[in-house]
């Protein structure tokens, strides 16, 4: 068997240059592997950052749109009962608005009206038939009127046309002691009047949503004179007239009403024709409420 031939010095030199190369090509590929790896760690990393401009939320968090939220670790809501996890508890209906309209709104007092005429008797005490309020016209002047002391204040004088006159004929006596300025009074004749066709008073009671009782004290001295009593607001009215052709007659009328609170009962009390030259007159001695 012939003898292989050994490779000369020549073959042994470019051999290992080969391997050399190949190892050095090799050690090239493994650190432009490791350098391209590392390129994309880098890449990674910076992308996984936060921004500079998005603001950190309290949990270290970036406020990136769209990022879901973790449930609190504090139940914001009742559970209830039979949902299968990620159903959402059902929205309650909306209450319905409510508006002024809506309230109940309260039921006014009725408006009742019932005139009646009666004698006066010949003393009257407006202590006990002025429970609540009462007012006296002509002691002491015809532009002084005495009321009831710690009264409702009720009973209004809203004036009149025409000047007033004070007198001290009347038949029918009046007396009080619960009264001011006068504090009290023994049984006094006297009363106001006013002369002249179309002039007379304009009283008013104000009404507070109760039945009340209210009486006027009224006279004519040859003349006639006509009591309009109207509910403010148009409400129910009537109308009274009381007639004397020769000499003086007076009388007490007597209202019963109810209205809402505030409504004003009013009285207007004119001479509404005269029998004489000499000052045919309507007269006023008291009003009493109760």
């Amino acid at each position: 068997m012939a003898e292989e031939p050994r490779p000369d010095g020549a073959t042994r030199v470019a051999r290992r240059m080969a391997r050399a190369r190949r190892r050095r090509r090799y050690a090239v590929e493994v650190l432009a592997a490791f350098a391209g790896l590392l390129a994309l760690v880098a890449f990674v990393d910076r992308w996984s950052e936060p921004a500079v401009e998005d603001p950190a939320e309290p949990d270290g968090l970036p406020a990136v749109v769209g990022r879901p939220t973790l449930p609190s670790p504090v139940p914001t809501a009742m559970a209830v009962p039979g949902l299968q996890p990620r159903e959402r508890s059902p929205s309650p209906s909306p209450s319905p608005s409510s508006s002024p309209s809506d309230s109940p709104t309260p039921v006014a007092a009725p408006m009742t009206l019932a005139v009646s005429r009666a004698d006066i008797p010949d003393t009257v005490d407006l202590t006990r038939s002025g429970r609540r309020d009462w007012l006296h016209w002509g002691r002491g002047g015809a532009d002084v009127a005495v009321r009831k002391r710690d009264g409702s204040g009720e009973l209004r004088d809203l004036g009149g046309k025409g000047e007033r006159s004070g007198w001290d004929g009347n038949q029918e006596l009046f007396r009080w002691h619960d009264g001011a300025p006068v504090r009290s009074a023994d049984p006094t004749p006297d009363g106001v009047y006013v002369c002249g066709r179309g002039n007379g008073f304009q009283l008013a009671v104000v009404a507070d949503g109760q039945p009340r009782t209210v009486t006027a004290y009224l006279g004519v001295w040859m003349a006639r004179g006509r009591l309009d009593v109207r509910m403010s607001g148009g409400g129910p009215g009537r109308t009274v007239r009381l007639e004397e052709r020769h000499t003086s007659i007076s009388t007490q009328v007597t209202v019963r009403y109810q209205a809402p609170k505030g409504t004003r009962l009013v009285f207007t009390w004119t001479v509404e024709e005269t029998f004489t030259p000499h000052c045919g007159n309507v007269g006023l001695q008291a009003m009493a409420l109760r």
